[in-house]
């Protein structure tokens, strides 16, 4: 048996859910990290509500208990497992980003506030043409590191059925025990194969974030 042409059959699932989770992820870290700034204490609270129950249980439980649980408590049946192992991922992550996404916008000097609130800019406005364009910039680092171990979450998906590259992997495993090694070694491959454009794009980000600051 071919070991790579076999693993590979699995890229298809693994990069497709990296994709859709990484931006279900960013789009949940903007609400959630906007939200815990809001002046409105219910908005604020909901959203600390999300955060810290994503953050403080396993990503594995939560993909059980959208898998298995939920569907039992409501009996209803999960129409595609494909979008469980993507709202997941999304969810979890996105409540780590949200920290990035608030703690960067805090990070924005004051006195660039003050002086958009002297130019008599609405709040909005100073969000949208001050604070928020190099809260950005601060964000990209953060961002890239996750959307890597993001990559390395959707190795949990194989837990749930979803045909990806480890999936694959295990399959070879359990039908010829002694190729093991080579099986796990092709699978660190794909890997780290996978997530070379994202260390390159983090690296970036990274000298986005520099001249930014330096630019300030």
């Amino acid at each position: 048996m071919e070991v790579v042409p076999q693993i590979a059959r699995g890229l298809e699932v693994t990069i497709t859910i990296l994709l859709a989770a990484s931006l279900f992820a960013y789009i949940m870290a903007f609400v959630a990290g906007l939200s815990r700034l809001s002046r409105n204490i219910i908005i604020r609270k909901v959203g600390g509500f999300y955060v810290e129950v994503f953050r403080g249980t396993s990503l594995i439980v939560q993909l059980f208990w959208l898998y298995y649980a939920i569907p039992m408590l409501l009996n209803i049946q999960v129409a595609s497992n494909w979008w469980i192992g993507v709202i997941a991922i999304g969810l979890n992550y996105g409540a780590y980003l949200s920290e990035v996404v608030r703690s960067s916008i805090l990070s924005v000097d004051q006195g660039q506030t003050e002086a958009a609130t002297a130019l008599n800019m609405s709040s909005f406005q100073r969000m949208r043409f001050i604070i928020f364009p190099q809260a950005v910039r601060m964000m990209l680092p953060e961002f890239g590191n996750y959307t890597i171990q993001i990559l390395k979450g959707t190795s949990l998906v194989s837990l749930i059925g979803l045909t990806d590259v480890l999936y694959y992997g295990d399959i070879i495993r359990s039908t010829n025990a002694s190729i093991t090694p080579i099986v796990y070694l092709v699978v660190l491959v794909f890997y780290f194969l996978l997530a070379l454009p994202l260390i390159w794009l983090t690296r970036k980000g990274e000298e986005i974030a520099k001249k930014g600051a330096a630019s300030q």
